[in-house]
């Protein structure tokens, strides 16, 4: 997960603009090049941190809100869950069903505008990258605390279509053990 964060940081240095100095109005102006990634709208951390508030809540219903129809939930280990009825499904089991509760804290968001991908498996657009600590208390009456990174990226409406969770299994099926 930490090794996000240097990409983080990168993508925050391709998308700084140089100010001008005195000598540089004096140069002939050249045509601007678009960055491959930028900062974006805050506006979408917003929508991040809504999501993790109804989660916490127990909200699966109002956490949906923000996902397309053919959202596609992935994680690390290369599971998915595809659609946006399937991803409601799998969730409200887990809140229901699996855990008692789950909070998040120390959260932390970054939304970037990717305009050139850097390979066929980026998707162009909006991404909202963020960083959070994970407590879930299951039903078995055991808990876990961990970090994890989740990428959300947004379709043309401004909705969830592709979400990436990078998080750590072993934790999670030990709470989960009888």
């Amino acid at each position: 997960m930490f090794k996000l964060i240097p990409l983080a940081l990168c993508l925050l240095l391709f998308s700084c603009k140089n100010a001008k100095t005195d000598d540089a109005a004096a140069m002939p102006e050249t045509p601007a090049t678009v960055a491959p990634a930028e900062i974006t709208d805050a506006k979408y951390i917003d929508v991040g941190k809504a999501g993790i508030n109804a989660l916490s809540a127990g909200d699966v219903a109002k956490w949906m809100e923000s996902y397309a129809d053919n959202a596609i939930y992935r994680f690390n280990n290369g599971d998915s869950i595809v659609g946006k009825p399937a991803i409601t499904e799998y969730w409200t089991n887990r809140r229901t069903k699996v855990m008692d509760s789950i909070s998040f804290a120390y959260d932390i968001w970054l939304p970037v505008k990717v305009n050139t991908p850097a390979n066929e498996m980026q998707a162009p657009g909006v991404w909202l990258l963020g960083w959070y600590q994970v407590t879930a208390k299951y039903k078995t009456g055991k808990s876990m605390t961990q970090w994890v990174h989740t990428d959300l990226h947004f379709d043309a409406s401004d909705k969830i279509d592709i979400v990436i969770q990078y998080l750590d299994r072993t934790p999670i099926a030990a709470a989960m053990a009888k």
